[in-house]
């Protein structure tokens, strides 16, 4: 019996939901953990996040031509090796994504989750005004409005607050904390430039979208070797390329890679406004638990009130692209992270 269009919304957002935050509270876990050995490597995570979603986009073009090894090395060929220069077009948001990637495991090394989640929302200006800009998309006045509210949600969010005298296992310093608002800054800007710019190609072209993220993964891969033998070369030389992974790190690395899958059902399933439900679900889910369990989060009414603001400024800003009828896709086609990319 067919599933209901309803369902499958509901389903596909319920998904993102715990996609996103269990993706957030784990890196964040993962690099606050103090166990024995090396920790393990952000650079070599990302590598092996594009590995295993260059195999699942390949399982995906494998499925879409009904399981013909013929036909996929056909397509593979035609359209990447056939076509250099459509395929070279991918490098700068593929260089741009890893980057992005790398700047989430510091922003998270660096910051509480439930503070990472609301800042790293600011991806919605950034996309905003690149989609404006590169592509010519026109915003209504409750989205601007929205834009507006967002950023003074995100300021509260980042306002100086003395500590409370809490116990945290790991004391975030105004040091570090820079470093990860620092690092959340760069990657929405580079997540909101390489998503329209990714959006561009694909409209302009009728490739496959898993083929696009084939391409995107090889550069990816090429990239990521690079970073990790440029800025972690010793250590690896010295302990090996996974040292430090445990069930915790693949666990990160497998939620980085299906997060691009998630979004892809979204996208075909859901509209904005629930979009919109799944962001504020996940921002509160991370709130509570890096409350809770991590232990790493002391709230005030600040914080509480440019949150409330964010959430609203992402509900107007898609219920505006809804009633417009012009979705703002290019979100959705950057890697997530949620950083996952369709």
């Amino acid at each position: 019996m067919a599933s209901s269009p309803d369902s499958m919304e509901y389903m596909s957002l319920g998904v993102l939901v715990l996609q996103t935050t269990s993706l957030v509270l784990t890196m964040r876990f993962s690099r606050t953990l103090q166990g024995e050995g090396p920790r393990y490597l952000a650079s070599t995570a990302v590598v092996s996040a594009e590995l295993l979603k260059i195999l699942i986009c390949l399982l995906l073009v494998f499925y879409d031509h009904s399981f013909s090894f013929r036909v996929l090395n056909l397509v593979l060929k035609e359209e990447i090796l056939n076509k250099p220069m459509e395929t070279l077009k991918l490098a700068i948001p593929s260089g741009i994504y890893t980057l992005q990637n790398n700047l989430l495991y510091v922003a998270l090394s660096n910051l509480d989750a439930a503070t990472y989640q609301v800042t790293y929302q600011l991806k919605i200006l950034t996309t905003a005004l690149f989609s404006v800009s590169m592509l010519g998309k026109r915003l209504g006045l409750y989205q601007w409005l929205s834009l507006l509210i967002l950023m003074t949600g995100i300021a509260l969010v980042q306002w100086p607050t003395e500590s409370l005298g809490g116990s945290s296992p790991t004391p975030l310093s105004a040091g570090t904390q820079l470093v990860g608002v620092i690092a959340v800054l760069i990657a929405c800007f580079s997540s909101g430039f390489a998503g329209v710019y990714f959006e561009k190609i694909l409209k302009e072209t009728k490739q496959s979208v898993w083929v696009r993220n084939i391409q995107l993964g090889l550069f990816g891969l090429v990239f990521g070797l690079m970073g990790v033998f440029v800025y972690d070369g010793e250590r690896v030389r010295e302990s090996g390329l996974f040292q430090g992974y445990n069930p915790l790190t693949w666990s990160v690395v497998a939620l980085q890679a299906l997060g691009g899958l998630v979004i892809a059902a979204v996208i075909k399933y859901a509209d904005n406004i629930l979009k919109g439900f799944a962001t504020s679900l996940s921002i509160i889910l991370s709130t509570l638990i890096s409350y809770f369990w991590l232990e790493d989060f002391d709230p005030t009414s600040v914080f509480f009130l440019g949150a409330v603001l964010v959430i609203a400024a992402t509900f107007l800003y898609g219920y505006e692209a809804e009633t417009c009828h012009q979705p703002q896709q290019s979100l959705d086609w950057r890697p997530a992270t949620s950083h996952s990319r369709v």
